[in-house]
C-alpha cells in the first residue's frame, strides 16, 4: 500500500496552515513527522484522513484520490489514533475496540467469533486485556489511548496514520506502543514530538515548520544540531552510540 501526498495546502480560515507539502510511504514504513507546536502536523494528518479538506494538492491511496474514495472504503484501509478522544457514551472497552470493525461489516451485520478474536487480539497488544469490560470513561488518559490504538489495531488497516500517539504515555508505554506499531509492518504516518522517540522507530522523518517541510530523510540525515536549531530554536548535541547506532541528544540551556 502506497500512500502519498502531493503538494497538499489547508486553510484554517483566512491562514494558510499546511503550504505546499509533499511525502511518500509505502509498506514497511514508519514515517514521522516532526516540528514545534503550530509547525501544521496535525493539520495535515486531518486532511490525509478526511477531517479537513484541503486547499489544493491531493492525498492519494495507491494511486487514488482518497476523496474519491467512499469513507467505510477508506476505513477498510486507514485507521487514525488522534489527540483527543472523548466518548459520550457509557461503553465497555470491549465495546469500544469492536467499533474498529465496523468499517468488515454489513450494514446490520452481527458481531462473530472472529470479531471477537480480532478485539481480544488487539486487546492483548496494548496489555489492555484484562479491561474489556471495563468502562471506557473510567480509564486514565493514557489508558484510553492505549484502548483507541486497540481499536485502530482491530481494524487491520493498511495504512495508519497517529496525532502524537504517545500524549498521556509513561515511558513504558510510550516504548511499548510504539513498538506495537513498528512491529505491524505496514504504513505509518505519525506526527511525534519527543526526537529520541522519533530517532528509535521511524526509518523516515520529515520536519515541518510554519506549515512547510524542512528537511527529509533517515533520522540521522535529519536530527542534527544544526536542524534541531533551526525548527526548534535551541542548541543541542547529538551522538550516535557506536555499538547500537542509535542517537543520542543533550539539549544546552
Amino acid at each position: 500500500m502506497e500512500l502519498k501526498v502531493e503538494d497538499l495546502r489547508v486553510n484554517i480560515g483566512n491562514s494558510e496552515i499546511v503550504k505546499g507539502v509533499s511525502l511518500n510511504g509505502s509498506s514497511h514504513q514508519f514515517i514521522g513527522l516532526l516540528g514545534p507546536n503550530g509547525s501544521g502536523k496535525s493539520t495535515l494528518l486531518k486532511a490525509v484522513y478526511r477531517v479537513l479538506k484541503p486547499k489544493g494538492g491531493a492525498v492519494l491511496m495507491n494511486g487514488k484520490d482518497v476523496s474519491l474514495i467512499p469513507e467505510k472504503e477508506r476505513a477498510r484501509v486507514m485507521a487514525v489514533v488522534s489527540q483527543f478522544n472523548q466518548v459520550s457514551f457509557e461503553f465497555t472497552v470491549e465495546d469500544i475496540v469492536m467499533m474498529g470493525r465496523t468499517p468488515h461489516k454489513k450494514r446490520l451485520e452481527r458481531e462473530t467469533a472472529e470479531d471477537y478474536r480480532i478485539v481480544s487480539g488487539a486487546l492483548k497488544k496494548v496489555g489492555m486485556e484484562a479491561y474489556s469490560k471495563r468502562r471506557f470513561s473510567t480509564l486514565s488518559g493514557g489508558e484510553k489511548q492505549r484502548i483507541i490504538l486497540a481499536r485502530a489495531l482491530a481494524q487491520e488497516p493498511e495504512i495508519l496514520i497517529l496525532d502524537e500517539p504517545t500524549n498521556h504515555l509513561d515511558i513504558k508505554y510510550q516504548l511499548q506502543v510504539l513498538s506495537i506499531v513498528k512491529q505491524l509492518d505496514i504504513c505509518v504516518l505519525a506526527a511525534l514530538h519527543d526526537l529520541s522517540l522519533a530517532a528509535m522507530f521511524c526509518d523516515e522523518i520529515y520536519m515541518l515548520k510554519n506549515g512547510c517541510i524542512m528537511g527529509k530523510g533517515k533520522p540521522e540525515e535529519v536530527i542534527t544540531p544544526e536542524m534541531i536549531r533551526d525548527i526548534y530554536d535551541v542548541r543541542a548535541s547529538v551522538v550516535t552510540d557506536t555499538k547500537t547506532g542509535q542517537l543520542s541528544i543533550r539539549y544546552q540551556i
